[in-house]
């Protein structure tokens, strides 16, 4: 595993001492590999719910500034795919950011999700393959 695909929730849990995983994603967070692949709508996910710490701004900003997170997806080149992939799940319902991240899976098969939601559980890539996940 040379990557992982770091979703909304570990993200935010690693940044806040006071959320329920933090523990969690910290543990998990030091055996991943040193980078980390997400996308700019789970990064301004992020700065939503950590818009109160000022601290997690300075540690998102350290993150992208040295390489452990990237964000290699542009929507533009696959918006078709992601828009299908949110009508597909419509039900669930999927977010903007988890149809990313589905996509980003297609295109990084050997990368395992990172996340703290279960709805990755349903998700499937290129239409039938589970998502490789770590996740409690």
């Amino acid at each position: 595993m040379k990557c992982v695909i770091a979703d909304t929730g570990p993200l935010v849990a690693m940044l806040d001492r006071d959320d329920q995983d933090h523990a969690w994603a910290v543990r998990e967070g030091r055996r991943l590999p040193p980078k980390m692949l997400s996308c700019e709508a789970v990064l301004s996910e992020v700065n939503f719910l950590t818009q109160d710490l000022p601290e997690a701004k300075a540690r998102i900003e350290d993150w992208l500034a040295d390489g452990r997170l990237e964000l290699p997806f542009t929507v533009r080149d696959h918006h078709s795919l992601v828009h299908e992939l949110m009508a597909r799940y419509a039900n669930v319902p999927m977010s903007f950011a988890d149809a990313c991240l589905v996509r980003m899976s297609e295109l990084w098969p050997d990368a395992p999700v990172f996340t703290l939601d279960s709805d990755f559980r349903v998700y499937r890539r290129n239409k039938r393959q589970s998502l490789p996940l770590i996740c409690p």
